[in-house]
């Protein structure tokens, strides 16, 4: 991810790459705040109901906006995977499903529409951007583990094996602080499907507001300050006017600190 965060700067290119997580956008952020993207879009940003690829494109095209004021051409946005599974009933209906009813998200290749969207919105005003799609999937798991990596997993087996000697079954190993904690199984799964719970992003946790800080994206801030809208039009080939209709509630809908 790093080397994506260079090349970006290196040939004033946007990147839109999709980061594997079905549900849940913890990878997503975590990538994103260790490579320092410029800002990561998950699914759990939008809890009202669908979300369409118009919105989602718009949200890109406000952060590219935003950079042009700071004459940064570049930028890196991340998207989670689980954005797929949030996105309205018209767009999910053309995409395949497997045997047991998800959708086969390799089939959607979400970069790849999104950078088409944004690229052709600016284009037609006469804004040039060049745009990369890149999906990163299942080669994150084949990435060299870093020292944190062995010295945690270290722990997890050796608890493990001492969980399992002293008689303990049916839990996840877990190391919260420096202790070892086994969490049952039958505290980890839903009782009315029977699979496993998902624990999404709390957007409302001081440690998302945290992260979202210091992402590039359009803000409440930004379309209340005079001075701030008549830059982004400038920047966006938009008048006033438009641009606060068009990203007003984009930023309305969404709870940013």
């Amino acid at each position: 991810m790093r080397n994506l965060m260079k090349d970006a700067a290196t040939t004033d290119k946007w990147f839109f790459v999709t980061i594997m997580g079905r549900h849940a956008g913890h990878l997503a952020l975590g990538i994103g705040s260790a490579a320092g993207a410029t800002l990561t879009v998950i699914g759990e940003e939008f809890p009202d109901g669908p979300v369409s690829l118009d919105q989602i494109a718009d949200t890109l095209e406000g952060a590219i906006i935003k950079r042009r004021i700071l004459g940064r051409e570049h930028g890196v946005a991340l998207l989670a995977e689980g954005l797929i599974e949030r996105l309205d009933p018209d767009t999910l209906s053309q995409v395949e499903r497997d045997p047991y009813g998800n959708v086969r998200l390799a089939e959607l290749e979400l970069s790849r529409l999104l950078k088409e969207r944004v690229t052709a919105s600016l284009r037609a005003r006469g804004v040039t951007i060049s745009i990369v799609a890149k999906d990163i999937g299942y080669e994150l798991r084949c990435a060299p583990p870093g020292g944190f990596d062995i010295h945690y997993c270290r722990g997890l087996g050796y608890w493990a094996t001492r969980f399992l000697i002293e008689g303990g079954t049916a839990a996840m190993v877990t190391m919260q602080g420096d202790t070892f904690v086994p969490v049952p199984f039958r505290d980890l799964i839903d009782a009315k499907t029977g699979r496993f719970r998902v624990r999404h992003v709390d957007v409302e946790s001081a440690a998302y507001q945290m992260l979202a800080a210091y992402m590039i994206r359009l803000t409440h801030a930004d379309l209340e300050d005079p001075e701030q809208v008549s830059a982004l039009a400038r920047a966006g080939a938009l008048d006033e006017t438009t641009l606060l209709k068009r990203f007003g509630d984009l930023v309305s809908s969404v709870r940013r600190p």
